[in-house]
């Protein structure tokens, strides 16, 4: 098999040409698919291919994950010392190009030092007994990734995995195969045993699904819709796999009228248009008190005029870049027009726009007007489009912040610190930002109630999400 099947030779945007591996990464090689399956991945601002990759059927996921399993009894992992498990995972990153990166960098290096931290405990009993916990690895874990930060995602699922001992097989999305394929060759430069991971391209009805139903895959983590979520789940159930899910949000922001208005203008903007609106904490429902909706509304709308360039994802003066493929851009497209038959009003953006006739670049729109049955205001759109809605009473506010299907994040705006903490507690979302929004820390944990999700990523409490806890049982001196 020659190189070129495994690789091929790309040219970044700064002129360096660079080899991209494009075959799927098991038991820490580049390899081809059977089928000979390709997914081609799609420059979404001049709608030009930039490489394909091999998809993986459900053969390749066996063989992936076979060589996790033999990798989780291999003493060459299975006995490494937590410390050195630790350095494993630091020693490949040495620059920042970009956000993305910079969160992954920073997520990996704070899993790095959990890898020799993670023990039981010595339980008291009776003077007869003894009693232990041992905090175990989980297994073989399958993790499902997203498109929006394919880098940082796959981070927040690696880095407390490895940590804890277990072994992965990681699937990306088909949208986004690139840059974990690339992390492939880091891993196995880093001195990673082969099988302990395994990166996968593929279709999630396919290689997603035969992931999710393995047998020998202990655990599914996995981020991305909660449509999606529930048929992964539903997979998952038939061997009664451990599962982690963080799916979608219509986060609700509220900023009251003793708030420091410009600051909440440019955190609400922030909130929903950065990322093109493609996260899923995105605060996509602006509440704003009454008396200062017009000034509010104002302001934020000349911050869209201002603040969000429109133009290519390697322009340094671009704010906003295209949607991540023309489905997506059909969708955010459609729900533009929804909102509109539904009789809310479009006060800025509202159209499809282009770069010399190319790309999946839309306006950045606001809606004034909605009702709170409208489905721009219930349902997740995943661009930048956003609601901005008046409101009274601070319990009219929370009420109707509460009022969704989900509940991921939440922002608060004011100057009040009782209401700040009392508002916080009563929203309904598995993170509350106080006078900023988005804000992430790779020591905090992220995670969701109701429909956006079921347990926590980063911080701790993702540690949790991979171990398990055998308990010990130890007679010293007690005779029938």
């Amino acid at each position: 098999m020659s190189d070129q099947d495994l690789f091929v030779d790309l040219i970044a945007p700064n002129g360096r040409r660079y080899r991209q591996p494009r075959g799927l990464f098991i038991n820490n090689e580049f390899v081809k698919s059977s089928s000979g399956q390709l997914i081609s991945s799609v420059d979404p601002a001049t709608e030009c291919e930039i490489a394909t990759v091999y998809a993986a059927s459900a053969e390749e996921v066996d063989k992936a994950v076979q060589a996790a399993k033999a990798a989780l009894q291999n003493p060459t992992w299975k006995l490494l010392p937590g410390t050195d498990r630790g350095r494993l995972m630091r020693k490949p990153y040495h620059a920042a190009l970009s956000d993305d990166l910079v969160e992954a960098i920073t997520t990996l290096r704070y899993y790095s030092g959990w890898a020799d931290k993670t023990f039981g405990q010595t339980i008291s009993t009776t003077h007869q007994k003894f009693a232990y916990t041992l905090r175990q690895p989980i297994g073989v874990v399958g993790q499902i990734i997203p498109w929006n930060y394919p880098v940082s995602m796959a981070a927040w699922k690696l880095g407390p995995a490895l940590a804890c001992g277990n072994t992965v097989v990681i699937k990306s999305a088909e949208q986004t195969p690139l840059s974990i394929l690339a992390l492939g060759q880091l891993i196995k430069e880093a001195g990673f045993p082969p099988g302990v991971v395994n990166i996968i391209s593929g279709y999630g009805k396919e290689a997603g699904a035969a992931l999710a139903q393995h047998p020998l895959v202990s655990k599914i983590a996995f981020t991305g819709s909660t449509a999606t979520a529930r048929e992964v789940m539903k997979m998952a159930a038939g061997t009664l796999k451990n599962v982690t899910l963080e799916t979608g949000g219509k986060s609700p922001l509220l900023v009251f009228s003793d708030s420091d208005i410009e600051q909440a203008v440019k955190w609400s903007h922030l909130g929903i248009m950065s990322n093109q609106g493609q996260i899923c904490t995105a605060t996509s429902r602006i509440f704003v008190q009454k008396d200062i909706f017009e000034p509010f509304l104002e302001k934020f709308l000349d911050a869209v005029k201002t603040i969000s360039v429109i133009g290519d994802q390697w322009d340094a003066s671009t704010f906003q870049g295209p949607q991540v493929t023309r489905a997506q851009y059909e969708r955010v497209l459609s729900y533009i027009e929804l909102g509109k038959s539904e009789g809310a009003t479009v006060v800025a953006g509202g159209a499809a726009t282009s770069k010399d006739g190319k790309g999946y670049f839309i306006q950045p729109t606001v809606f004034t007007n909605v009702t709170d049955d409208m489905r721009i205001y219930r349902e997740e759109i995943f661009g930048p489009v956003v609601v901005i809605l008046p409101f009274e009473t601070e319990e009219e506010a929370v009420a109707r912040a509460n009022d969704t299907s989900y509940g991921l994040g939440a922002a608060v705006f004011t100057k009040d610190l009782e209401r700040a903490h009392r508002v916080a507690a009563e929203i309904e979302a598995g993170m509350v930002w106080i006078n900023s929004s988005q804000d992430c820390d790779p020591r905090v944990p992220f995670g969701g109630v109701k429909q956006s999700g079921i347990g926590r990523e980063l911080g701790e409490a993702g540690l949790e999400a991979y171990t398990q806890v055998k308990s010990v049982h130890v007679n010293i001196g007690n005779r029938l």
